[in-house]
């Protein structure tokens, strides 16, 4: 066995090179982490005999200081040196909201570098779906308030041009979030390019009226994410209490995915996600409704 040190161009060996490494060689950007906090919440039903209306809802909060202060931006901060991204995550949403103790996944990272106007800041945000009726929402030290917000997204049009070697499709969406107090709303536009097989997809933020910063289209990009991900993972589940029926089931998928859902192919569709109890749901005005729980075990 050789152990010779191995030593670079400069005929330096590892240790060496790390003691006279000079770290302010290269200009650093800034980190922060971007948290998306979705639930969906009961609406008001007039008829008792019908089970509650359903909205899918995000958390914002709104910011006390310059830049965009005033308005309403994901919760969020930058990343200490000694912490990873998701403990920063976890500290910065404890902080301003003082919601701990959640799983997060993380979603995606935004570079553009003009997309704060403070500084060069690099982030990572992540996505949670979560039960707000468990969680107390308080706005922390760095947030003058913290809000559930409904949230919807529509097509607005689309145009697709045939290029030599692909294509380009330009479609415009309308982004808007809304509570009894306020309401927010976005314009972006998604270019998808197609050269060869290259495939290349950015979102431009054409108008954005209240949402700080360019949360808008962090918050598109993980709505899409999230219809995507209901689909084929069992992340619906962490909104649902530990027995619930079928039709409570079917309402979060519907409202997450913004359609309504055929009953029969439903129930095909969670079969393996669900394990049947011998327990009812009886309520004045309903017909008695089995229990389910969640399936760990689904594949």
């Amino acid at each position: 066995m050789n152990d010779t040190p191995i030593k670079n161009k400069a005929g330096l060996t590892e240790e060496q090179f790390l003691q006279s490494y000079d770290a302010s060689r290269y200009e650093r950007p800034s980190v922060t982490v971007d948290m998306l906090i979705f639930t969906v919440a009961d609406e008001q039903e007039q008829n008792y005999r019908k089970l509650s209306p359903k909205s899918l809802q995000l958390l914002l909060v709104k910011r006390g200081d310059h830049p965009f202060m005033g308005q309403w931006a994901l919760p969020g901060g930058f990343v200490s040196p000694d912490e990873s991204l998701e403990e920063a995550a976890l500290r910065e949403l404890q902080t301003e909201t003082n919601i701990d103790d959640i799983y997060l996944e993380q979603l995606y990272t935004w570079g553009e570098v003009d997309r704060d106007p403070r500084t060069r800041v690099i982030s990572t945000s992540y996505m949670a779906l979560v039960d707000s009726e468990k969680l107390e929402v308080k706005a922390g030290d760095d947030a003058d308030d913290a809000k559930w917000f409904r949230i919807e997204d529509r097509w607005l049009r689309e145009s697709k041009t045939a290029t030599a070697t692909g294509t380009v499709t330009e479609k415009w969406v309308e982004l808007r979030l809304w509570n009894e107090a306020e309401e927010l709303s976005a314009t972006l536009k998604i270019t998808r390019t197609v050269n060869g097989r290259t495939v290349r997809e950015d979102r431009e933020i054409v108008e954005s009226r209240q949402i700080a910063f360019d949360h808008a289209r962090i918050i598109q990009y993980a709505l899409e994410r999230l219809r995507g991900k209901i689909e084929y993972t069992d992340i619906a589940f962490a909104l649902m209490p530990e027995l619930f029926t079928l039709s409570e089931l079917q309402q979060v998928y519907e409202v997450i995915l913004g359609k309504e859902l055929l009953a029969a192919a439903f129930r095909r569709k969670v079969a393996d996600k669900v394990i049947e109890t011998n327990q009812y749901r009886k309520h004045a005005g309903h017909r008695p409704s089995k229990y389910y729980r969640f399936n760990p075990e689904w594949t």
